[in-house]
């Protein structure tokens, strides 16, 4: 999307937006997440290194933002269609109202023929802002819509094998293996690489949707994916037995605010779709309400599931480990990976 120096490459922008005008026209209902507000303010303001500040970072983002739905809108009115900018941050996810109410936003866009054009919104985040999000943040969009298919474009023509060569064409389920083959990228404008697409990849396929990871370069790349699945890229199977949506919020959406460490006993339980009991609580971690999404780990302090807390964890710690009527996390409010 952007050429050596930085600078938006236009002939880039240009050839995506032909090929998802080209869907729209016949039916397809297309969602754009792009990244790059960040590079692109850099070049804008002449900056040769990524600022370390989060302030200049946002300032950056701030005037990125704007070059980059400049290019979309003309690129897109020129083909008599309108596109329309969606800025989310992590609290659009972390909290269930306005998740659905951005749900609700792409939905009625669809309806109106107007193409979504989303990004993490850099200029007000409080969090470190890291290029890589923009891969998580695509796969928690299609997820919430429900979409039939992630298309996440590279520099490189997918997943390469570990000769460095070799693409690997089908991924049935992620594993350790797969993970070890990603390697970080060198560029100053990016961090987080391959590692991060295929961590997006599994929220795809976990929401029982497929993910090609595909490189951007390659002439027709996006209607090539959508028509001839599997030909190019890396495709990532969904699996069998996919999320619902409101388990997909809890697995996926909303950063936990804090952690339960359980027994064997209780993870056993929680395996066979029980609900958390205080008994089997060994230890809890953070500051949480009834109602936050929590992460669930074993003795080992390995991550197995999340869940929508019924308690708080100043009310833990007083029962923790004893035979307490009430549950911790209700069955239906847990979703073990």
């Amino acid at each position: 999307m952007y050429s050596d120096k930085g600078k938006l490459d236009l002939g880039f922008v240009n050839a995506i937006v032909s090929q998802i005008a080209g869907l729209v026209r016949e039916g397809k209902e297309v969602i754009i997440v792009s990244s790059g507000a960040i590079a692109l303010g850099m070049s804008v303001l002449r900056l040769e290194d990524r600022p370390k500040e989060l302030a200049y970072l946002q300032a950056a983002a701030a005037v990125g933002q704007h070059e980059l739905m400049d290019a979309y809108r003309r690129f897109f009115r020129s083909r008599k269609l309108n596109c329309a900018q969606l800025l989310l941050t992590w609290e659009d996810f972390n909290d269930h109202k306005r998740y659905l109410n951005a749900k609700n936003t792409l939905l009625a866009l669809f309806k109106m023929k107007g193409i979504p054009v989303i990004n993490e919104n850099d200029t007000v985040s409080t969090d470190e802002i890291k290029f890589g999000d923009n891969d998580r943040l695509s796969a928690l969009v299609a997820s919430l819509v429900g979409a039939d298919l992630l298309i996440i474009l590279s520099d490189v023509e997918g997943l390469l094998g570990a000769d460095k060569k070799t693409v690997v064409r089908l991924v049935e389920k992620i594993t350790p293996a797969i993970k070890a083959l990603a390697c970080p990228t060198s560029k100053k404008t990016c961090v987080g690489g391959m590692i991060t697409k295929i961590e997006a990849a599994n929220i795809a396929v976990s929401s029982g949707i497929p993910c090609v990871i595909a490189s951007g370069r390659r002439k027709d790349i996006i209607t090539s994916c959508v028509k001839e699945s599997g030909a190019f890229g890396t495709i990532f199977l969904p699996k069998n037995e996919s999320l619902a949506e409101k388990e997909r919020w809890i697995a996926f959406s909303a950063r936990p605010k804090g952690r339960i460490i359980v027994d064997d006993g209780a993870r056993s339980a929680l395996e066979n779709k029980k609900s958390l009991l205080a008994v089997g609580v060994i230890s809890a971690e953070g500051d949480f309400a009834a109602g936050d999404i929590v992460s669930i780990r074993d003795s080992k302090a390995h991550e197995f599931a999340r869940g929508r807390a019924g308690i708080s964890s100043k009310e833990l710690e007083n029962i923790k480990g004893a035979h307490h009527e009430k549950e911790v996390a209700h069955r239906d409010n847990i979703v073990v990976f």
